[in-house]
């Protein structure tokens, strides 16, 4: 088992950073990869970005040039600096981690992007 916990969240002005932090503890070996997704009110869940054990990363593109993932692995940590933030940049934003054949999430935490 595997648990993840998001913190970081909260509410900005258009143009804002937040940068999330998500923890995970239990069973971390095999973790591939981490990363998170994000859901707005009445929408799928989405994929932001996601990092590789070796460090490679995937945006989605809508937040190209504006959010890096990155992963500290002696912390069990993942991180996502959220620059130049949009009112559009406003969900519920998950953690998640793979391994294996399995996917844990975390509990969430919400971004307000809003003048």
């Amino acid at each position: 088992q595997v648990q993840l916990v998001e913190s970081g969240g909260g509410s900005v002005q258009p143009g804002g950073s937040l940068r999330l932090s998500c923890a995970a503890s239990g069973n971390m070996l095999n973790i591939y990869s981490m990363g998170w997704y994000r859901q707005a009110p009445g929408k799928q869940r989405d994929l932001v970005a996601t990092i590789a054990s070796g460090g490679s990363t995937n945006y989605a593109e809508s937040v190209k040039g504006r959010f890096a993932i990155s992963r500290d692995n002696a912390r069990n940590t993942v991180y996502l600096q959220m620059n130049n933030l949009k009112p559009e940049d406003t969900a519920v934003y998950y953690c998640f981690a793979t391994q294996s054949s399995r996917v844990y999430w975390g509990q969430g935490t919400q971004v307000t992007i809003s003048s």
